[in-house]
């Protein structure tokens, strides 16, 4: 039986290699159902994400927490190559805007 006040992250996809839906969650990510509908498939993923929480509280093991219940601080650090960051910078440069403003405004567009 799924839980009251479910906050995690789902998802339902096809598997063409098994022929069924496959109900995924995020935050559990070794977790997965197979259905012959995207329902059933959705269903039984948050029974057993259920079904795991409960033997994590049993055991006294650590909850992951529902990634839309963590705050972000809007910041993260890219590595790339100097090539790359070079090229970052004259984009930038000749749109007037900062490098920061420039790969913000892509990756937004995903």
């Amino acid at each position: 039986m799924a839980m009251k006040n479910d906050h995690y992250t789902y998802r339902v996809t096809w598997s063409e290699e098994d022929k069924e839906y496959v109900g995924l969650c995020a935050e559990f990510q070794s977790l997965s159902w197979l259905a012959q509908t995207p329902e059933a498939a959705l269903k039984g993923i948050r029974n057993v994400v259920a079904e795991a929480v409960n033997d994590m509280k049993e055991n006294g093991e650590p909850i992951p927490e529902p990634i839309a219940s963590k705050n972000y601080s809007g910041k993260f650090m890219v590595r790339v190559p100097p090539e790359v960051h070079r090229s970052l910078a004259l984009q930038a440069a000749e749109s007037g805007v900062s490098i920061n403003r420039l790969v913000s405004t892509r990756l937004s567009r995903w």
